[in-house]
């Protein structure tokens, strides 16, 4: 049988069509959700098929709408927000912060939000600096929250039906430039485990590890180095928090070298965490060479396209950035 492809928007709306038509407690809420399909069309059709009450369009107000979604996931629903563009989150903080990721704690277990929040991230579409920030440090350094960044539209399937099992909040953020790419996603529901880093090239010369849309990236520059006798393994982290290092590790022990790769700004950014958690644990004994970040500048996202692609990683850093890696400069 022929696989299956579809495009990542696909696969998210696929998700959640699947999980309302399996629970009734699953609904949507944001806004132009409804008869618009979102602002980058995932909902698509869902509001045509489920109605207004299962995905509701909201007020521009992100502090109402996780408000509302905290609200009702105490009182047994499951709702799935969808927030704009993820810079918006900031405006909901208090409750995604203070309220979502704290109440199970701060009430000793007897109540759980299971709230899902899903967001657009990242750069790549002349949104400029408020629209096209990379902000998923912020919620990984946060107790309470999951905090998954899925690279495929396999895993966009998988870890939205993966987090809406879980009982309390997760964070969903999807790169914008992935959601016209394809993969094979099978029909049926599945769950990606939260939690789980995905090896995703063996190699034996260097172990790249990223997140989002630097995972194909990395892959794409892997095959070039590949054509150039570097064989470089590619670690899809997936899940920020909790944090999966195994694979990093066992690749690390493998390869000798590590070169870290994000979108996100260097300064305190989420490889920094990868980084120190090699250098704390026994993968540092293997390393032959110091590790390497590669990562976004520590500016605003610029909105002139040929600067905004100046202040991410490309491909061609990372097939540089590994070369320098291999010539141990």
């Amino acid at each position: 049988m022929a696989e299956r492809i579809i495009t990542y928007a696909e696969a998210i709306r696929e998700a959640i069509g699947q999980a309302m038509e399996a629970d009734e407690s699953v609904f949507m809420l944001g806004e132009d959700i409804g008869v618009y399909g979102g602002a980058f069309g995932v909902s698509g059709d869902l509001y045509h098929r489920f109605g207004e009450e299962r995905v509701r369009d909201t007020p521009i107000s992100e502090l109402g709408i996780v408000g509302a979604a905290v609200g009702a996931a105490l009182v047994g629903m499951k709702p799935i927000v969808e927030i704009q563009f993820s810079d918006f989150t900031a405006q909901a903080m208090d409750q995604i912060v203070n309220q979502a990721a704290k109440i199970h704690f701060m009430l000793g277990g007897e109540l759980s939000v299971p709230m899902v929040l899903r967001a657009p991230s990242g750069s790549g579409t002349g949104a400029a600096a408020q629209h096209s920030q990379s902000l998923e440090s912020w919620f990984a350094h946060v107790p309470g929250l999951k905090v998954v960044l899925p690279s495929s539209p396999a895993d966009a399937k998988g870890l939205l039906l993966a987090a809406l099992d879980d009982p309390n909040p997760v964070i969903v953020l999807e790169h914008k430039l992935l959601y016209k790419t394809s993969g094979h996603v099978p029909q049926e529901m599945y769950r990606t485990p939260i939690g789980v880093s995905n090896s995703v090239r063996e190699g034996s010369d260097l172990t790249i590890v990223a997140t989002g849309v630097m995972v194909s990236r990395s892959l794409e520059a892997a095959a070039q180095l590949a054509s150039q006798g570097i064989e470089a393994a590619v670690i899809d982290v997936r899940t920020l928090s909790p944090l999966d290092m195994d694979p990093i590790n066992a690749s690390v022990a493998k390869t000798g070298r590590l070169m870290l790769v994000q979108e996100a700004p260097k300064h305190v950014g989420f490889m920094a965490e990868v980084a120190a958690r090699v250098a704390e644990g026994p993968a540092i004994y293997s390393l032959t060479e110091p590790v390497t970040r590669l990562c976004g500048m520590d500016v605003p996202i610029p909105y002139a396209p040929q600067l905004e692609k100046a202040v991410v990683p490309q491909l061609d850093d990372i097939v540089e950035g590994a070369k320098s890696l291999m010539r141990g400069v």
